[in-house]
């Protein structure tokens, strides 16, 4: 395997070629148009400030009603949300860049108030601690709320929901996306069914290491299926501990999903690295594990630098770098990391919700400063 440590070295990924190593990460702003969860021209502009990234990595978009867990995030399962993300590809491309969709289930991690009162649904009705950010109806002021316990759900509904993923990959390519990015990580549905915290069914999906990875299987399949592997990509998050996720398995299950996802010949695997104070340290070892299990194009996320970012890229651990919060306030972040210009800082009351303010206003830095 060739390792070159250059943020700026070209890399093809599935059959885009992309012009250096720096991703945007994918992060829920809450800014689609209300009601019907639907992408707009100021999402357009957005992402379109932001096109010299490598490859952008969308918002996530829930795939179904069922598979919203916050207020204002964008669907992929109607048609005007379709058409909305066509102002966004359309824009994105029109400046030169690339971007996939994060498809979106979030199972437990929601609220009944999102479901006409019903409860969220789950692999287990298992009780956990969990947040979502939702937008009170009488006052339209946002606020971290508790998620219930939520419901199991039945083999008949765990079938319609790979189908929403499927649908979703289609409406997703219809839209004008150069792929899609399956949310596998940070407590969302894909991940529920990998451990055994959140997975306590004795059918075939729990129980055993393979029962748990057949959903992931399964969704993989359909969306590769449907719009080829090398448009199709995933994200996992192997040492995520909040959530109620804690599984001291899920390392080996994220191996064994990692050979089958080399078998698959996906385009890409993506990574959410630890990034809180007290993480768990994302271990050499076990980048060497997973590398030996995948050797396609891995993209590796959680508070890089420079610095760190020439590190993994040099070691082979990683083919490219997602940058997530930097990218907020600094739409020309690609070229701002490479030549060492200052960073701005983003406004935190602004991240979620609301209009322009805090999205689209960050300006790029002047050539002129920078000289």
């Amino acid at each position: 395997m060739q390792i070159n440590s250059s943020l700026l070295a070209p890399l093809t990924v599935g059959e885009l070629s992309l012009p250096h190593r720096i991703v945007m990460a994918p992060m829920t702003r809450a800014r689609s148009a209300q009601p019907g969860d639907v992408p707009t021209a100021l999402n357009a502009a957005y992402y379109a400030q932001r096109a010299s990234a490598a490859l952008i990595v969308s918002e996530a978009a829930q795939i179904s009603p069922q598979g919203k867990g916050y207020s204002f995030t964008p669907g992929i399962y109607s048609q005007e949300q379709v058409q909305g993300w066509r102002l966004v590809t359309d824009a994105v491309h029109q400046a030169g860049g690339r971007i996939f969709l994060q498809l979106w289930h979030v199972g437990r991690m929601s609220h009944p108030d999102f479901h006409d009162g019903a409860l969220p649904v789950a692999p287990s009705a298992v009780p956990f601690e969990g947040q979502i950010w939702k937008v009170d109806a009488a006052t339209g002021v946002g606020a971290m709320v508790d998620c219930p316990t939520p419901r199991e759900l039945s083999r008949a509904e765990i079938a319609s929901i790979v189908d929403d993923f499927r649908q979703g990959a289609r409406n997703a390519i219809a839209a004008g996306f150069d792929g899609v990015e399956i949310h596998g990580a940070n407590g969302y549905l894909v991940d529920q069914f990998l451990r055994t915290t959140s997975n306590h069914r004795d059918d075939e999906y729990g129980g055993t290491r393979e029962n748990r990875l057949r959903f992931l299987k399964e969704v993989v399949d359909a969306v590769a299926g449907e719009v080829g592997a090398h448009r199709t990509a995933i994200r996992l998050a192997p040492f995520l501990t909040a959530r109620g996720m804690d599984c001291p398995d899920i390392l080996p299950t994220i191996l064994d999903a990692a050979a089958f996802l080399q078998t698959r010949g996906i385009a890409y695997l993506h990574l959410v690295e630890a990034d809180w104070d007290d993480a768990p340290e994302f271990t050499e070892t076990f980048r060497q594990q997973l590398r030996g299990r995948f050797a396609r194009p891995i993209i590796v996320a959680g508070n890089y630098d420079k610095t760190r970012a020439q590190w993994v890229l040099g070691h082979g651990y990683a083919d490219l770098v997602a940058f997530g919060r930097p990218f907020v306030a600094n739409p020309d972040f690609p070229r701002r990391l490479t030549e060492d210009l200052p960073l701005a800082d983003f406004d935190g009351a602004t991240l979620f919700g609301g209009a322009a303010r805090g999205y689209t206003d960050y300006p790029a830095l002047p050539v002129a400063a920078a000289a």
